[in-house]
């Protein structure tokens, strides 16, 4: 199993490239084998692939707008995404509150991902709780969204919110999902690895159920600095997962 860190998590150390650039050789120092990011800081896709090759940090994934991946933009994303050796494009969230607006979201990244594959990657939906909550016919919006081939990014924290078994949703929906999000909380408060009420021992169990090459850190909220909780998550992930 490798262990990727979603670079959100150290957003408050990063304010320009250079700190990108810098903030890539902390991650690594931690242990991490790969990042997914969530924004560029101005840096070219060149820039940044070169110094991943240079700490030997694999390009998971990234977090990008749903507008990215319309047809206007799409090329220019994906020729990003290409130069930068991503294996994925993803958003971290999008308009899913309706039938129609979960529809048109799983539409716009479906498609994208026909010419994304075409290029060696794929695209994903990385959810919240609300997206496990009944929108038409019983259906969900990971349901509307995954419909038409769009793949998903699993954060198993917010659907431990929504009430999901992650050791049954995970391998019941393999055939979707590409990336995991592991997270701890409580309260819908996130939190590092192991101190929140997150059932992450379900979370593992599902994981390796579906045989993912990569599990993700993520934590929307880290205390007291980014890099201090990831380094608290990453010493959990190398005792807890096998």
């Amino acid at each position: 199993m490798k262990f990727a860190v979603q670079l959100y998590s150290v957003r408050d150390h990063i304010e320009n490239g250079n700190d990108m650039l810098e903030i890539l050789g902390k991650v690594k120092e931690i242990g991490f084998d790969g990042v997914e990011f969530a924004g560029y800081f101005d840096l070219s896709a060149e820039e940044l692939r070169a110094r991943c090759e240079e700490l030997g940090l694999e390009v998971v994934g990234s977090h990008l707008g749903l507008d990215d991946f319309e047809p206007e933009n799409l090329e220019k994303t994906l020729e990003y995404g290409k130069t930068l050796g991503a294996k994925y494009l993803g958003v971290g969230g999008a308009p899913h509150s309706t039938y129609e607006e979960a529809k048109n979201t799983g539409d716009v990244l479906s498609a994208a991902g026909v010419k994304a594959r075409e290029m060696g990657m794929d695209t994903y939906y990385h959810n919240h709780t609300e997206e496990f909550e009944d929108l038409k016919d019983g259906k969900t919006a990971m349901d509307i969204i995954s419909e038409n081939g769009c793949k998903l990014e699993v954060d198993t924290y917010w659907s431990f919110c929504a009430g999901i078994d992650n050791s049954k949703y995970l391998p019941e929906n393999k055939d979707k999902i590409v990336l995991v999000h592991i997270k701890d909380g409580v309260d819908h408060k996130p939190k590092a690895l192991g101190e929140g009420e997150n059932d992450l021992a379900k979370v593992i169990e599902g994981v390796n159920a579906i045989g993912l090459d990569w599990v993700i850190l993520e934590n929307d909220d880290p205390v007291p600095t980014g890099l201090e909780d990831i380094a608290r998550s990453y010493a959990w992930l190398q005792k807890n997962f096998k």
